[in-house]
Protein backbone atom coordinates (compact mmCIF):
# COMPACT_ATOMS: atom_id res chain seq x y z
CA UNK A 1 0.00 0.00 0.00
CA UNK A 2 2.74 2.57 0.57
CA UNK A 3 4.44 4.52 -1.93
CA UNK A 4 7.22 5.07 -4.26
CA UNK A 5 9.19 3.11 -2.24
CA UNK A 6 8.36 -0.29 -3.96
CA UNK A 7 7.86 -1.40 -7.37
CA UNK A 8 3.51 -2.19 -8.20
CA UNK A 9 2.90 -3.95 -11.33
CA UNK A 10 2.79 -3.88 -15.07
CA UNK A 11 0.21 -2.99 -17.98
CA UNK A 12 -3.02 -4.66 -18.01
CA UNK A 13 -5.91 -5.03 -20.67
CA UNK A 14 -8.39 -5.99 -18.37
CA UNK A 15 -7.89 -2.99 -15.89
CA UNK A 16 -7.80 -0.61 -18.74
CA UNK A 17 -10.64 -1.93 -20.02
CA UNK A 18 -12.27 -1.01 -16.62
CA UNK A 19 -11.25 1.79 -15.86
CA UNK A 20 -12.31 3.23 -19.35
CA UNK A 21 -15.96 1.16 -18.71
CA UNK A 22 -16.46 2.95 -15.49
CA UNK A 23 -14.63 6.41 -16.52
CA UNK A 24 -17.56 6.44 -18.83
CA UNK A 25 -20.21 5.61 -17.17
CA UNK A 26 -19.37 8.13 -14.26
CA UNK A 27 -19.06 10.68 -17.09
CA UNK A 28 -22.36 10.18 -18.50
CA UNK A 29 -24.17 10.53 -14.90
CA UNK A 30 -25.41 14.06 -14.89
CA UNK A 31 -24.65 14.11 -11.07
CA UNK A 32 -21.06 12.97 -10.73
CA UNK A 33 -18.16 15.84 -11.93
CA UNK A 34 -14.47 15.07 -12.46
CA UNK A 35 -11.85 15.65 -10.01
CA UNK A 36 -9.10 16.04 -11.62
CA UNK A 37 -7.78 16.13 -15.15
CA UNK A 38 -4.39 14.59 -16.61
CA UNK A 39 -3.15 12.51 -13.63
CA UNK A 40 -5.65 10.44 -12.76
CA UNK A 41 -9.63 9.41 -13.58
CA UNK A 42 -11.48 10.68 -10.34
CA UNK A 43 -14.65 11.99 -9.85
CA UNK A 44 -17.60 13.10 -6.92
CA UNK A 45 -20.85 12.86 -6.07
CA UNK A 46 -22.38 15.61 -3.77
CA UNK A 47 -25.06 14.39 -1.68
CA UNK A 48 -24.85 10.46 -2.73
CA UNK A 49 -25.70 9.78 0.62
CA UNK A 50 -28.99 11.83 2.74
CA UNK A 51 -27.64 13.22 6.24
CA UNK A 52 -29.98 10.28 8.03
CA UNK A 53 -27.96 7.40 6.31
CA UNK A 54 -24.59 9.01 7.23
CA UNK A 55 -25.40 9.34 10.61
CA UNK A 56 -26.75 5.75 10.75
CA UNK A 57 -22.98 4.95 9.51
CA UNK A 58 -21.41 6.94 11.93
CA UNK A 59 -23.61 5.16 14.58
CA UNK A 60 -22.23 1.83 13.31
CA UNK A 61 -18.37 2.86 13.22
CA UNK A 62 -18.89 4.22 16.74
CA UNK A 63 -20.56 0.57 17.72
CA UNK A 64 -17.89 -1.18 16.18
CA UNK A 65 -14.22 0.85 15.73
CA UNK A 66 -10.75 -0.98 16.22
CA UNK A 67 -7.43 0.10 15.62
CA UNK A 68 -6.74 0.30 11.75
CA UNK A 69 -4.35 -2.27 10.47
CA UNK A 70 -2.41 -2.11 7.68
CA UNK A 71 -1.21 -4.80 4.74
CA UNK A 72 2.46 -4.62 5.05
CA UNK A 73 5.24 -6.73 5.50
CA UNK A 74 7.24 -4.44 8.03
CA UNK A 75 5.70 -2.67 10.82
CA UNK A 76 5.28 1.11 10.40
CA UNK A 77 4.54 2.44 13.87
CA UNK A 78 2.50 5.95 13.79
CA UNK A 79 1.71 5.85 9.42
CA UNK A 80 -2.10 5.00 10.32
CA UNK A 81 -3.33 6.46 13.46
CA UNK A 82 -7.38 6.38 12.56
CA UNK A 83 -9.75 3.36 13.73
CA UNK A 84 -11.71 1.30 11.41
CA UNK A 85 -14.89 -0.61 11.18
CA UNK A 86 -15.35 -3.42 8.58
CA UNK A 87 -19.18 -3.51 7.06
CA UNK A 88 -21.22 -6.49 7.00
CA UNK A 89 -22.48 -6.70 3.57
CA UNK A 90 -25.67 -8.24 3.84
CA UNK A 91 -26.98 -6.66 6.72
CA UNK A 92 -30.04 -4.09 5.63
CA UNK A 93 -28.52 -1.39 7.00
CA UNK A 94 -25.64 -1.71 4.66
CA UNK A 95 -26.16 -3.58 1.43
CA UNK A 96 -28.63 -0.42 -0.12
CA UNK A 97 -25.19 1.56 0.82
CA UNK A 98 -22.71 -1.07 -0.73
CA UNK A 99 -25.20 -1.59 -3.90
CA UNK A 100 -25.39 1.51 -4.50
CA UNK A 101 -22.02 2.22 -4.69
CA UNK A 102 -21.40 -0.68 -7.09
CA UNK A 103 -24.44 0.83 -9.15
CA UNK A 104 -22.90 3.89 -9.67
CA UNK A 105 -19.61 2.78 -10.96
CA UNK A 106 -21.25 -0.11 -13.29
CA UNK A 107 -18.33 -2.70 -11.45
CA UNK A 108 -20.30 -6.01 -10.41
CA UNK A 109 -20.51 -6.18 -6.60
CA UNK A 110 -18.70 -9.61 -6.61
CA UNK A 111 -15.37 -7.27 -7.36
CA UNK A 112 -16.05 -5.23 -3.99
CA UNK A 113 -14.26 -5.67 -0.79
CA UNK A 114 -16.12 -5.38 2.04
CA UNK A 115 -16.87 -1.81 2.89
CA UNK A 116 -15.28 -0.04 5.58
CA UNK A 117 -15.92 2.58 8.10
CA UNK A 118 -12.95 4.92 9.38
CA UNK A 119 -12.79 7.47 11.96
CA UNK A 120 -9.90 10.07 12.94
CA UNK A 121 -10.01 11.89 15.93
CA UNK A 122 -8.02 15.55 16.58
CA UNK A 123 -4.37 14.78 15.49
CA UNK A 124 -5.32 11.30 13.72
CA UNK A 125 -4.10 10.62 9.61
CA UNK A 126 -3.06 7.84 7.72
CA UNK A 127 0.19 8.70 5.99
CA UNK A 128 0.76 8.47 2.10
CA UNK A 129 0.03 5.73 0.40
CA UNK A 130 -1.39 3.80 -2.58
CA UNK A 131 -4.26 1.91 -2.56
CA UNK A 132 -3.24 -0.55 -4.84
CA UNK A 133 -1.11 -3.46 -4.11
CA UNK A 134 2.41 -3.97 -4.86
CA UNK A 135 3.00 -6.96 -7.01
CA UNK A 136 6.73 -7.77 -5.45
CA UNK A 137 5.59 -8.10 -2.20
CA UNK A 138 4.57 -11.05 -0.29
CA UNK A 139 1.38 -10.28 0.13
CA UNK A 140 0.92 -10.23 -3.70
CA UNK A 141 0.12 -14.03 -3.93
CA UNK A 142 -2.99 -14.04 -1.70
CA UNK A 143 -4.47 -10.91 -3.00
CA UNK A 144 -3.92 -12.52 -6.74
CA UNK A 145 -5.41 -15.49 -5.25
CA UNK A 146 -8.92 -12.72 -4.43
CA UNK A 147 -10.29 -10.97 -6.87
CA UNK A 148 -6.51 -9.70 -8.21
CA UNK A 149 -5.42 -5.93 -8.26
CA UNK A 150 -7.62 -2.86 -6.92
CA UNK A 151 -8.91 -0.72 -9.50
CA UNK A 152 -11.33 1.96 -8.39
CA UNK A 153 -11.77 3.23 -4.70
CA UNK A 154 -14.94 5.12 -3.66
CA UNK A 155 -14.79 7.41 -0.49
CA UNK A 156 -17.75 8.50 1.26
CA UNK A 157 -17.24 11.43 3.98
CA UNK A 158 -20.00 11.12 6.64
CA UNK A 159 -19.56 14.57 7.82
CA UNK A 160 -17.97 18.03 8.05
CA UNK A 161 -14.66 18.82 9.60
CA UNK A 162 -14.15 21.99 11.67
CA UNK A 163 -10.72 21.94 10.29
CA UNK A 164 -8.08 19.68 9.08
CA UNK A 165 -8.81 15.69 7.36
CA UNK A 166 -8.23 16.49 4.07
CA UNK A 167 -7.86 13.32 1.35
CA UNK A 168 -4.67 15.04 -0.70
CA UNK A 169 -3.10 13.88 -3.72
CA UNK A 170 0.03 15.33 -3.47
CA UNK A 171 1.22 14.70 -6.65
CA UNK A 172 -1.81 15.01 -8.33
CA UNK A 173 -2.55 18.42 -6.95
CA UNK A 174 -5.78 17.88 -5.72
CA UNK A 175 -7.02 18.11 -1.53
CA UNK A 176 -10.83 16.61 -1.25
CA UNK A 177 -12.54 18.48 2.36
CA UNK A 178 -14.70 16.12 3.85
CA UNK A 179 -18.10 17.19 3.42
CA UNK A 180 -20.99 15.29 4.42
CA UNK A 181 -22.56 12.91 1.93
CA UNK A 182 -19.77 13.63 -0.35
CA UNK A 183 -18.66 10.39 -2.67
CA UNK A 184 -15.55 10.95 -4.42
CA UNK A 185 -14.12 7.78 -6.56
CA UNK A 186 -11.02 7.41 -8.72
CA UNK A 187 -9.03 5.01 -10.87
CA UNK A 188 -6.02 3.44 -9.32
CA UNK A 189 -4.81 2.39 -12.58
CA UNK A 190 -3.61 4.42 -15.36
CA UNK A 191 -5.17 4.02 -19.15
CA UNK A 192 -3.07 1.32 -19.66
CA UNK A 193 -3.76 -0.63 -16.74
CA UNK A 194 -1.01 -0.24 -14.91
CA UNK A 195 -0.63 0.89 -11.26
CA UNK A 196 -0.95 5.13 -11.25
CA UNK A 197 2.23 6.30 -9.10
CA UNK A 198 -0.15 9.70 -9.42
CA UNK A 199 -2.83 8.20 -7.45
CA UNK A 200 -0.52 8.66 -4.07
CA UNK A 201 -3.05 10.08 -1.08
CA UNK A 202 -2.78 10.65 2.28
CA UNK A 203 -5.45 11.01 5.32
CA UNK A 204 -4.27 14.52 6.69
CA UNK A 205 -4.36 15.10 10.19
CA UNK A 206 -7.63 16.20 11.60
CA UNK A 207 -6.97 19.40 13.34
CA UNK A 208 -10.74 19.96 15.08
CA UNK A 209 -13.53 17.80 15.36
CA UNK A 210 -13.92 13.95 14.26
CA UNK A 211 -13.51 12.60 10.53
CA UNK A 212 -15.92 9.68 9.13
CA UNK A 213 -15.82 8.23 5.97
CA UNK A 214 -16.76 4.87 4.60
CA UNK A 215 -13.89 3.71 1.91
CA UNK A 216 -15.05 0.93 -0.67
CA UNK A 217 -11.88 -0.93 -2.78
CA UNK A 218 -12.84 -2.95 -6.00
CA UNK A 219 -10.36 -5.78 -7.74
CA UNK A 220 -10.26 -6.68 -11.08
CA UNK A 221 -12.13 -10.27 -10.78
CA UNK A 222 -14.16 -11.55 -7.85
CA UNK A 223 -13.24 -10.51 -4.45
CA UNK A 224 -16.24 -13.21 -3.19
CA UNK A 225 -17.95 -15.72 -5.02
CA UNK A 226 -21.42 -14.63 -4.91
CA UNK A 227 -23.43 -11.46 -3.91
Amino acid sequence: MFGSRQKSGGASKERARIGRDVAARLAANPRVHPAMVGAAQAFYHQDFLTPDQCDHVIALIESNRRPSTLLAEREEPGFRTSESCDMDRYSPDVAPIDTSIAELLGIDPRHGETMQGQRYAPGQHFRAHHDFFHETQGYWPKMKATGGQRTWTAMIFLNDVAEGGATWFPQAGLRVAPRRGLLFAWNNMGEDGRPNPLTLHEGMPVIEGVKYIVTKWFREGNWIDRY
